[in-house]
C-alpha cells in the first residue's frame, strides 16, 4: 500500500511539474534566453567559456520561467476568462496557487543562486530586478492601469542582452544598450498586432490595451510609427561600427518585410494578417539577432 501511495505521489508530482512548465511559457522564454546568449557572444571578441555559457543560460532561464509563472499566478482570474489563456493549468484548476508559488520560488531561487556563484553578482542583481519589473511593476501596476503598459513594461523584456553582456564582462557596455533598444522598440508593434486580434478578450476582462482604449485605426498607426523607429534603431549597430555588411544586408531585408506587413495591415486590417504580422515579428527578432551574431565573427566592412 505504501508503495502504491509512493507511485501515486510520483505521478502527481510529474503531472504538476508538467503543468508548471506550461506556466513557464517556454516558447517565450526560449527567445529571452536566446537574446541573452547573443548578448554574451557579442560582448567578447572571442568565444564565451562553456561553463559560463551554461550557467548563464540556466540562471537566466530559471528566473525568467519563475517570472512567467508568477505572472500567470497573479492573472489567473483573467486567464480563466480569456480565450488565449483559459487553458493554462492554474486558471483551469489543474495547479493550485500554493503549488505555483512553491515551484516558482524554488526555480527562481535556484536560478539566482547559479548566477551568484557561477556567473557574477551584477548579473544576479540585474536578473532579479528584471524579475521584479515584470512580475510586479508590469503585471500588477502597469498592465491594468494604462494603454501604454506594453511600451513602459517592455523594458523588462528588453533586458536579456544586457544580462548576457553583464554575465561575460561583469559590467554593461554602451553596445548592450543598443541591443536593449532593439527589443524595446520591437515590443510594441509585436504585441499590439496580437492585441488587435485579441481586443475583445482584453475588453471583456477590463485590461486597457491600446486597441480597446483608442481603437483599431489609432493602434495601427502606432504600429507603423513604432516599426519605423525600430528600423532606425536596427540600423544603428552598423552606423556605430558594431556590425558590418552581413548584418546591414540582413537587417535591411528583414526590415523591408516587417514594414510591408505593417503597412498592409494599416491599409486593410484583417485578423488573419494581424496574426501573420505577429508571427513574423517573432521570426524577425530571432533573425536580426542571429545576423548580428554571424556578423560578429565574420565581419565585412566597406573600408
Amino acid at each position: 500500500m505504501l508503495r502504491g501511495i509512493s507511485k501515486g505521489n510520483i505521478f502527481n508530482l510529474k503531472t504538476n511539474l508538467k503543468n508548471f512548465l506550461v506556466l513557464c511559457k517556454l516558447r517565450v522564454n526560449s527567445l529571452i534566453v536566446f537574446t541573452a546568449v547573443i548578448g554574451m557572444f557579442l560582448s567578447t571578441p572571442g568565444m564565451v567559456p562553456s561553463n559560463l555559457l551554461l550557467s548563464s543560460i540556466l540562471g537566466i532561464g530559471f528566473v525568467s520561467c519563475a517570472a512567467a509563472a508568477f505572472n500567470c499566478l497573479i492573472e489567473q482570474k483573467i486567464d480563466a476568462i480569456m480565450a488565449r489563456t483559459k487553458g493554462r493549468p492554474i486558471g483551469a484548476g489543474l495547479l493550485s496557487s500554493k503549488q505555483t508559488v512553491v515551484y516558482a520560488t524554488i526555480l527562481g531561487g535556484i536560478g539566482l543562486v547559479i548566477l551568484y556563484y557561477y556567473v557574477n553578482v551584477l548579473t544576479m542583481w540585474l536578473t532579479l530586478a528584471t524579475f521584479f519589473s515584470y512580475s510586479v511593476i508590469y503585471t500588477i501596476f502597469l498592465k491594468p492601469a494604462t494603454p501604454m503598459n506594453i511600451v513602459i513594461g517592455g523594458a523588462s523584456g528588453a533586458m536579456p542582452p544586457i544580462l548576457g553582456w553583464a554575465a561575460v564582462n561583469n559590467t554593461v557596455g554602451p553596445e548592450a544598450f543598443v541591443l536593449f533598444l532593439i527589443i524595446f522598440c520591437w515590443t510594441p508593434p509585436h504585441f499590439w498586432a496580437l492585441a488587435l486580434y485579441r481586443r475583445n478578450d482584453y475588453a471583456k476582462v477590463g485590461i486597457p490595451m491600446l486597441p480597446v482604449t483608442h481603437g483599431e485605426s489609432f493602434t495601427l498607426l502606432q504600429i507603423v510609427l513604432y516599426t519605423i523607429i525600430l528600423i532606425i534603431v536596427t540600423m544603428s549597430p552598423f552606423s556605430l561600427g558594431m556590425s558590418g555588411l552581413i548584418y546591414l544586408i540582413c537587417a535591411t531585408i528583414l526590415n523591408a518585410f516587417f514594414l510591408y506587413y505593417v503597412i498592409m495591415l494599416y491599409k486593410n486590417y484583417s485578423d488573419r494578417l494581424s496574426m501573420k504580422t505577429f508571427r513574423y515579428s517573432i521570426i524577425y527578432l530571432s533573425l536580426i539577432f542571429s545576423a548580428m551574431l554571424i556578423d560578429h565573427y565574420y565581419k565585412f566592412t566597406l573600408y
